[in-house]
């Protein structure tokens, strides 16, 4: 069973952490741009010359001698409240002027120049002179007092408070939507360079999947493996090499085992058999042969992981009538009767001839051994290119189906038997890429399946 992670992917963490990181870094801009022209003088303050104009034309009169004057209405009050670098230069057409404020030494040197112009905006060149340098209002406008103009200037260096306020509107007008879209980018974007940057990693993970006991030798592919991920690689590559190194010595001392127990067996056989005839020389003697069939048994797991033959074309049809043939005189004595039956003159199959009679071969000693000593064995090779060893005896328990392959697993802890039988037979069949099971027979007993690839008929 393979457990899903719960923990967020690289994918939806990279783009959680990159789109508030981008928005600090536009924030940080904005204040950075806006605090540098503020500090420098740079960043004006425009007050809106059309209103002081405004306030000024309603305020011109004349006095008793005809000269102009300023009434001081309630927003002029205000105006100069306001804005105390007010500054501004009244003319009416008969060369009289009034001023008031601080007025820049270039503009009152102006005089008469501009009389006959009606409204302009006179300001600097940007690469020539100060940029700080005020820009000023010209406008002609009718008034108590008659036809006048009025020059004034109300831009100034910026306040903290307003400067702050154009921050938050420059964010809200051009890095807000600058963030939408590079969040857009990045939604899109990531998936698509995480999932080629872990390309590799898929590899080495779909190679991961097919490593088993079976396949020793396997490791994880190292190409297009990101550089930050390749340690973990390299780990695990480790250690596979040290679990190859482990179950190559655990082999070697099973065969090794193997073979030193045969010569005692056979040394304990042979004397044994000196014995005069009794119960105890019986019971003796099956022990005996207990123990060199768990030997035999062992070095056949070992020779079957070692010296594994060429597959070629087997008939299963030959297997299994030469199987019986050389087990009937077994069950005959054991109380058995056995027949073999085939659905087709030849069913064939890519395998090991020798490995394939084996198993088939255990699986017919185990019903011969378990099945009550009563019934008929019955062998049956069928299509596409299966096999079933059915016998009559008191069946196996679904609970236990799946634990009887395991090796020395014993149904009862006083069965007869070394408890490798049917693990061989497992083993022979998963090296031959097919699959053994047990079921039901409708008749009562067991039914053991070994199902194997075909060979497509011509």
């Amino acid at each position: 069973m393979t457990l899903q992670s719960t923990s967020p992917s690289l994918k939806s963490r990279l783009v959680w952490r990159l789109v508030p990181l981008q928005a600090a870094l536009l924030a940080l801009l904005v204040l950075l741009i806006v605090g540098t022209l503020w500090s420098t003088g740079l960043l004006l303050d425009n007050r809106d010359e059309e209103h002081v104009i405004d306030i000024l034309q309603k305020a011109v009169e004349r006095d008793a001698e005809g000269k102009l004057d300023l009434v001081s209405t309630p927003q002029l009050k205000k105006l100069r409240s306001d804005v105390p670098d007010l500054w501004f230069i009244i003319k009416d057409r008969r060369g009289q002027s009034l001023s008031e404020g601080s007025v820049p030494l270039e503009f009152a040197q102006i005089g008469g120049a501009l009389d006959h112009i009606s409204q302009a905006r006179l300001g600097w060149q940007m690469l020539d002179d100060d940029p700080r340098k005020p820009a000023a209002r010209l406008k002609r406008v009718e008034t108590a007092a008659g036809n006048v103009q009025i020059l004034t200037a109300t831009q100034g260096a910026m306040s903290a408070g307003k400067a702050a306020l154009v921050a938050f509107l420059v964010f809200l007008g051009f890095a807000l939507p600058s963030l939408f879209l590079m969040t857009l980018t990045t939604v899109i974007a990531t998936p698509i360079v995480v999932r080629r940057a872990l390309t590799g990693l898929d590899a080495a993970a779909d190679q991961a999947r097919h490593i088993d006991i079976d396949k020793r030798g396997a490791r994880l592919p190292l190409e297009h493996v990101p550089a930050e991920v390749a340690p973990l690689v390299n780990a695990v590559n480790d250690a596979l090499t040290r679990l190859d190194e482990g179950y190559a010595r655990h082999k070697r001392f099973a065969a090794d085992a193997a073979h030193e127990l045969r010569t005692p067996i056979a040394i304990l056989s042979t004397r044994l058999e000196s014995l005069p005839q009794g119960p105890d020389k019986a019971r003796l003697m099956q022990d005996a042969a207990r123990l060199a069939t768990l030997a035999e048994q062992l070095l056949d797991i070992q020779r079957l992981d070692q010296n594994r033959a060429p597959f070629a074309r087997v008939d299963l049809v030959a297997v299994g009538q030469r199987v019986v043939a050389d087990l009937a005189p077994l069950a005959i004595a054991g109380g058995y009767d056995i027949s073999f039956e085939s659905a087709a003159e030849h069913v064939e199959t890519f395998g090991d001839q020798t490995a394939l009679e084996r198993a088939l071969t255990n699986l017919v000693q185990n019903a011969i051994e378990h099945a009550g000593h009563r019934g008929t064995i019955d062998v049956r090779v069928d299509l596409p290119a299966t096999i079933d060893v059915i016998d009559q005896g008191t069946g196996i328990p679904a609970e236990q189906r799946a634990r009887i392959f395991e090796p020395f697993y014993r149904m009862q802890p006083l069965d007869r038997g070394a408890g490798l039988g049917l693990n061989l037979v497992r083993e022979i069949v998963h090296l031959h890429q097919g699959r053994v099971a047990v079921l039901d027979n409708p008749g009562g007993g067991a039914c053991f399946r070994i199902t194997l690839p075909a060979i497509p008929s011509a």
